[in-house]
């Protein structure tokens, strides 16, 4: 029977997928559903369980609803805020931060406690706020047949298989690696939205410095999932430079804020055991 479900999915796939644009760079691509709110079903099935796969929700309402608060400013002005958006800090030490379709973000203790200021986090936020409005994991998601099928599984009337579907879609998800034009796009339009919301785009390239600075010493989670295209840097400075140059006087950093709504409430948390394989 699980053979036969797979086999039909797999002629639901093909009769359902076909091309949408990105409204980040206007090309067509393709797309397991053309509609976006196939993404928010996905992300509502999926999320918690890429929740338990990193380890779970920080345990401060403060700090949470600092982030959130954060990635809401940015998402609005988004190419499309209509996306169920929600954004969690996660207690998992790698450095790094992930989305679902539909616009759950994820971005975990490790990376938090390594960024300094708001702009530091804004900039990895709209980064990951342009994956799901380009709907990057949704296009990746339909060239991984395997991973179409499990995901009209998750959405079966069968509890069993769905919840079962669901937990291998996180893991998989969890590993999928975008690629180096999703991450110029990403940071390019990442760099858009947080400038428009605010904040001082040095602080992605503060942000991406530190990170080039982790891999050194130890490779960082971040770059295994999101590749770092070359010149990345030059590509952050010269947009920068040729487009905001002239309106950073009053540009966010949120030093103070950072510290008071996150690094000092991170100190007084429980450590979280790591999870057994």
């Amino acid at each position: 029977m699980r053979k036969l479900a797979l086999l039909i999915c797999s002629f639901g796939l093909w009769f359902f997928a076909g091309c949408a644009a990105n409204p980040i760079t206007g090309q067509d691509e393709m797309m397991f559903s053309r509609d976006y709110h196939s993404d928010i079903e996905i992300g509502k099935q999926v999320a918690p369980e890429v929740e338990k796969e990193l380890k779970g929700k920080i345990e401060d309402e403060t700090l949470q609803n600092y982030i959130d608060n954060v990635g809401r400013q940015i998402s609005k002005i988004s190419h499309n805020p209509d996306f169920d958006y929600h954004f969690v800090a996660v207690n998992d030490k790698s450095i790094n931060a992930l989305s679902l379709p539909g616009g759950h973000i994820f971005i975990t203790k490790g990376m938090l406690l390594k960024l300094e200021n708001e702009s530091h986090l804004a900039g990895v936020l709209a980064h990951e706020i342009v994956h799901v409005v380009a709907r990057d994991t949704q296009n990746m998601m339909s060239k991984e047949a395997g991973l179409g099928v499990l995901f009209v599984l998750a959405m079966s009337q069968t509890k069993n298989t769905g919840e079962m579907a669901a937990v291998d879609i996180a893991r998989q998800i969890v590993e999928l690696k975008y690629s180096r034009e999703d991450e110029v796009t990403a940071d390019l339009g990442g760099l858009d939205y947080m400038v428009r919301a605010g904040y001082d785009p040095n602080g992605m390239i503060e942000t991406m410095k530190m990170l080039q600075k982790e891999d050194t010493i130890k490779p960082v989670e971040f770059f295994s999932t999101h590749p770092s295209p070359e010149n990345r840097l030059l590509f952050i400075q010269a947009k920068i430079q040729t487009y905001y140059s002239a309106g950073l006087t009053n540009a966010k950093i949120g030093r103070d804020d950072y510290r008071r709504n996150v690094l000092d409430r991170m100190q007084n948390l429980p450590d979280t055991p790591e999870k057994k394989p």
